[in-house]
């Protein structure tokens, strides 16, 4: 059995988990920030569209932008010389576009649960806007911000539609799991997909069971205080 889809996903996966992280609490930072509620409402739309959009759509657009005659993927062909489509890089920001909402959708909702009380308490006594976010929203969101950043990472290792119009299924480069998936189904190679269907199951209800040990974690350290 080929391992590599494998590791590319969890590469993939890994890679894009660690961008949606710190972009989508900064996201949710800035949109919560937001005093206009029309300015906020178009953020939070803007930045929750990869969710509710087919991902064969996001990829498309993805495509648009950072196909060889697009104009970012142009740029980086003729500057760096690195061609985004088709690339593993490409796989990554697929996966990255798509998670991106589950990070910041819940890192939004873990700041709106923090106590706003303690954010005025921190005001009164003098501390910066950027200490405010650091010692008393992060600390007090960490469960919710972790919980996404599993969501994220579950999301990106199962990406089959963006990833399939951006970057294809190139053997040992660009085929991930999902994709093995679907190739060896196409062929008729039943036991290999089989198999490929178990690992990426597994994966995904380890992340399951991550996130609901979490959830009681912070339950029960909520009790206690």
């Amino acid at each position: 059995m080929d391992w590599s889809p494998l590791v590319i996903s969890l590469k993939t996966a890994s890679v894009s988990m660690i961008i949606t992280f710190f972009a989508g609490i900064f996201a949710a930072w800035g949109v919560i920030r937001s005093k206009r509620e029309g300015e906020k409402a178009f953020w939070d739309g803007f930045l929750t569209l990869p969710l509710v959009l087919p991902p064969t759509v996001v990829g498309f657009f993805l495509l648009f932008i950072f196909g060889v005659n697009g104009p970012l993927g142009k740029f980086f062909l003729n500057v760096f010389g690195v061609k985004i489509a088709f690339s593993w890089i490409s796989t990554v920001l697929a996966s990255t576009v798509v998670s991106f909402p589950l990070m910041y959708r819940s890192a939004r909702g873990a700041f709106e649960q923090v106590d706003p009380n303690l954010v005025a308490a921190a005001r009164t006594l003098g501390m910066s806007e950027w200490t405010i976010f650091r010692k008393v929203l992060c600390s007090n969101a960490f469960p919710g911000i972790i919980s996404g950043g599993v969501l994220a990472f579950s999301r990106g290792l199962g990406e089959f539609g963006a990833t399939a119009m951006i970057a294809g299924n190139v053997a040992g480069k660009t085929r991930t799991l999902p994709m093995a998936i679907y190739s060896e189904v196409a062929a008729g190679n039943m036991k290999k997909a089989y198999g490929y269907v178990a690992v990426i199951v597994l994966l995904a209800f380890v992340s399951i069971l991550a996130i609901n040990w979490m959830g009681i974690r912070d339950k029960k350290r909520k009790e206690r205080t």
